[in-house]
């Protein structure tokens, strides 16, 4: 993908955050306050403790949001895919990062400088309500997440994410799907706080039961039904 060939005002169009503005305000926006940028694989985005003076939007790849231990050891916090932003809480504050951003494929970063935002606040109010939805999304995904951790088991936690991208209404028609890790066992393991031995053995069970079929990354849901009631322990 080519910065110089990539229609970034049509791009911006097609997010919910910019979908209300007018052609020239996205012309605006795009000239003054983007940035494209290349980021590699395994490649640091910020860190604890930079300055955050613009948010980011995944284009193509994927974003690993993190924090470390003293230990050393990681706690994956959010997985971050195409057509998604992160960094939005961080810039509003004018605080410091508070976790670390790392790309887990090559990805394509579309960056908005705060300047821009608070550009756009400005001349509409109205661009503040969707920044401040999309910033309340997250945190509600947040307190779904401390929930599931206190509340429900390790099976039901991979179970749930299995079928994440999929309604009720889905798993009551009984489905067969097929859906592809994005990111490794040990990352997505590491995203519901639990061991990459526990979730690989977890796979391995509802295997065994018929429910699923294990190809790699790829992820055979062989009954939807199934699999949302299968007896959680």
């Amino acid at each position: 993908m080519s910065s110089a060939t990539f229609d970034l005002p049509r791009y911006l169009s097609v997010l919910p955050l910019f979908a209300d503005m007018q052609s020239d305000e996205l012309r605006r926006l795009a000239g003054s306050g983007c940035r494209m940028q290349r980021v590699g694989r395994g490649e640091a985005i910020f860190r604890v403790g930079d300055c955050c003076d613009e948010f980011h939007v995944v284009v193509t790849g994927q974003v690993k949001l993190f924090a470390l231990a003293s230990s050393g050891a990681e706690k994956v916090i959010e997985l971050v895919g195409p057509g998604n932003s992160f960094g939005e809480a961080a810039m509003f504050s004018g605080k410091a990062h508070t976790v670390n951003a790392q790309a887990l494929s090559e990805t394509f970063l579309l960056s908005i400088a705060k300047e821009a935002v608070m550009g756009e606040i400005q001349r509409d109010p109205r661009f503040s309500l969707r920044m401040l939805a999309g910033v309340s999304k997250r945190l509600h995904g947040m307190i779904s997440d401390v929930e599931s951790y206190c509340l429900h088991s390790g099976i039901q936690r991979v179970i749930g994410y299995l079928l994440r991208d999929h309604l009720v209404e889905d798993q009551l028609a009984n489905q067969s799907i097929t859906i592809s890790l994005p990111v490794s066992k040990a990352t997505i393991a590491s995203r519901l706080s639990l061991t990459p031995e526990y979730f690989s053995r977890v796979l391995h069970e509802l295997e065994d039961e018929g429910l699923i079929e294990i190809d790699r990354r790829d992820i055979h849901i062989l009954s939807t039904r199934g699999l949302a009631s299968y007896p959680l322990q």
